[in-house]
């Protein structure tokens, strides 16, 4: 019986089954029938295919990723023949071919272990263990008759199958810094970082002079303190190399190694890993857990190119100078994450009126970056929504990259999801609490910020906000659409032009500004999405930033219509490269004349539609009103291009000035169109009350629809005939 190496739970072997998949496993069996199915393995690069990556496991295992299975193009990639890789073995078939998954960690320090998976062993061991039998079978009488170590030794494990992570490769070092480290760590308390190569004597006297200087002071604090070493920042680091330095800051992720345990500590400047060894795969510092304020001690060292420090003395901080710490980085996250008031991307009365919320969202994106909180960015699945959306991911991505050193991190901490009808209802808040609470048992993530984007602004999401409000996600709404006052009081920020008493405006060019002050690098980036959002009466301020940017009016008018086309397929689905293509695509993307293409394909589709339905509108006059009446079930192709908001549009765009309001009935769904914009929910309420019978409800204040029973249609159809007639 063992110990999980994540949660320490009882398993047998290393770990547990709720924590397989944070593990990285190396392979040392022979045949493709050995591997375990759902496991990450390391990999070597073998060739390239049209249609994937051939990775060679190990022995005579070697598989295909497929590219269907990537997250990026497969021209993106920047692997080549013998790079090592990170894949998930999906499936090995009868034939040993194996099914490979794509891993969006890339690098060996981004899981939370290693372990070696032999089939010769009952379960999977640690490296030590393998290292253990090798000296055992070499020597005859154990470890003890093993080699010493060395640094030429541990680099040598790359070719014999086992590398070590990042961190634990370098903890060997020569036996002169050896011994200088174990003096040095003879004068701090806790578990210093003397090397796995430090001699028997040294090591026992290491120990002798700790458990000295823990005898005398039960401080960790005071020890620090006595030495005197400087306050460093993490942004300073790289110019502390080779020197001690004391680091006050948070634990924001604690990984165990098969050699060192690893502290990720984050102050107010940044984060650095800090390595702490007592022996191989043994926990230092297990009383240290993630958000602890803590004050450590150790040396500067530069690994692989990247900066961490040699742990020698760490201390959980309590009371008054717990809440020092964190008052500082508090302080010091605020004044990072808050931007400065910019310019407006272009003239626009409602972007004035709520420069003060656009600030609050802003800070709210920037500071969920440098917290290492994820960003989901919930847009509706509308050009708009989609516009919207890719702006914030234009400028929040950089910061990410910025701020995190995975390769793969604007994946892992920026997500954007459409929403069908702009609605955050239960079905859609149940996958989000689900993946989040997963995510953060699995891989220790911090629960994300949510980002609705025109979406989100009216009552129907309530529900949707409640549950995730529950585990105290934060929320931050940017909609256009005509805003309910409880759901001001239900997020954290609302971005809302009709609640500030301001003019109208589309939810891209809310979020664009947003955008900008969450990085005013891409500004210009930014400047024609605006314009491409409207679907009609163009402010002439944003037509005329759009040319500047080099989009004229036919240009922008071709990027809406082909992300509209291209939101409708697979609306569950960002389609971030193919998006960003459509909307910023040049020469040298290749995608000239993509959006002009798809365009055309756009006009053709609806223009096939709108005939149809021209000739099967009815009208009906009610209350000295002229409506239009459409059956969208009968004289519309239901499961095709173009959805019934859009053809609706169009057609009362057409019939505006012929009929005061148009309506579109499906089998359980009802659509309102009128000149002013009217409220649906009292439509809704207006209309349950003659068909008492029709189960009416409010389905979507964006897209001016509600629901009812189907069984009750005709008598929704000549109620609502009768409400809208009053409306409008």
């Amino acid at each position: 019986m063992g110990s999980c190496i994540i949660c320490g739970s009882s398993v047998d072997g290393h770990i547990c089954d709720l924590h397989e998949e944070d593990v990285l496993f190396e392979f040392r069996g022979d045949h493709p029938n050995q591997l375990t199915v759902n496991r990450y393995y390391r990999g070597t690069v073998d060739g390239f295919a049209e249609f994937g990556v051939f990775v060679d496991i190990g022995g005579r295992a070697t598989g295909l990723l497929h590219r269907s299975e990537l997250d990026q193009r497969l021209d993106s990639l920047d692997w080549e023949p013998g790079d090592t890789v990170f894949v998930k073995v999906k499936n090995v078939r009868d034939n040993d071919n194996i099914d490979l998954g794509w891993s969006i960690r890339q690098r060996e320090r981004e899981f939370r272990g290693t372990l070696i998976d032999d089939p010769e062993f009952d379960h999977e061991r640690l490296a030590e263990e393998v290292d253990d039998t090798q000296a055992e079978d070499e020597s005859g009488n154990g470890r003890e008759g093993a080699p010493e170590t060395t640094d030429e030794a541990s680099e040598s494990d790359v070719s014999t199958g086992t590398e070590t992570t990042d961190v634990e490769s370098e903890t060997s070092v020569s036996q002169a810094d050896s011994a200088e480290r174990t003096e040095r760590s003879a004068s701090v308390v806790g578990q210093g970082s003397a090397p796995a190569e430090a001699t028997a004597e040294s090591a026992e006297a290491a120990a002798e002079s700790a458990e000295a200087a823990t005898e005398s002071t039960s401080d960790g604090g005071t020890v620090l303190e006595e030495r005197e070493l400087p306050l460093a920042t993490v942004d300073s680091l790289p110019d502390h190399e080779g020197d001690d330095v004391r680091l006050e800051g948070e634990i924001v992720t604690v990984r165990q190694t098969s050699g060192p345990t690893v502290f990720e500590l984050r102050d107010e400047t940044g984060t650095v890993d800090c390595a702490a060894f007592v022996e191989a795969g043994v926990r230092a510092y297990p009383e240290v857990v993630e958000g602890d304020i803590v004050r450590l001690g150790g040396e500067v060292r530069r690994r692989r190119g990247e900066i961490q420090v040699e742990t020698d003395a760490l201390v959980v901080l309590e009371d008054e100078e717990r809440k020092t710490v964190e008052d500082r980085m508090a302080d010091a996250l605020d004044e990072r994450a808050r931007p400065a008031a910019v310019d407006a991307l272009a003239e626009d009365p409602a972007i004035d009126a709520l420069g003060d919320d656009l600030i609050d969202a802003a800070t709210a994106i920037r500071r969920a970056v440098i917290t290492d909180r994820p960003v989901i960015v919930r847009h509706s699945a509308t050009a708009d929504g989609y516009v919207a959306g890719v702006a914030l991911e234009r400028a929040t991505l950089p910061l990410v990259s910025e701020e995190h050193r995975q390769a793969d991190a604007r994946y892992h901490y920026f997500d954007r999801r459409p929403l069908e009808g702009g609605v955050y209802d239960m079905e859609d808040a149940t996958k989000d609490v689900t993946n989040m609470l997963e995510n953060r048992e699995r891989h220790d993530e911090k629960l994300p910020l949510f980002v609705f984007v025109a979406a989100g602004g009216t009552r129907e999401s309530l529900d949707g906000f409640e549950l995730i409000d529950i585990y105290g996600a934060p929320r931050v709404v940017i909609d256009d659409a005509v805003a309910d006052e409880e759901v001001a009081d239900a997020v954290d920020t609302l971005v809302s032009p009709s609640l500030a008493g301001a003019e109208t405006t589309t939810a891209t060019a809310l979020a664009a500004n947003v955008a900008a002050h969450v990085n005013e690098h891409v500004r210009e980036d930014l400047r024609h999405l605006p314009a491409v959002s409207f679907w009609g009466d163009t402010p002439s301020s944003y037509l005329d930033d759009a040319a500047e940017a080099g989009y004229d009016e036919n240009a922008v008018t071709e990027i809406r219509d082909a992300v509209a086309l291209e939101a409708y397929y697979q609306s569950y689905e960002d389609k971030r490269e193919l998006i960003t293509d459509l909307l910023f695509g040049d020469d040298e993307d290749d995608v000239t004349g993509l959006a002009s293409n798809v365009a055309k394909q756009f006009r053709t589709k609806l223009q096939t539609e709108v005939d149809t339905a021209t000739a099967n509108l009815s009208h009906e006059t009610a209350d000295e009103a002229t409506i239009a009446l459409l059956d969208t079930d009968v004289f519309t192709h239901r499961f095709d291009f173009p959805p019934s908001t859009i053809l609706l549009d169009e057609l009362f765009r057409r019939e505006g000035d012929e009929t005061d309001a148009l309506i579109g009935v499906a089998d359980d769904t009802l659509y309102v169109r009128a000149g002013e914009p009217v409220d649906v929910h009292e439509i809704a309420d207006e209309v349950g009350d003659i068909a008492t019978e029709a189960g009416v409800r409010t389905r979507s204040a964006r897209e001016q629809s509600i629901r009812f029973l189907s069984g009750e249609r005709d008598a929704v159809i000549d109620a609502a005939l009768s409400v809208v007639a009053d409306h409008v």
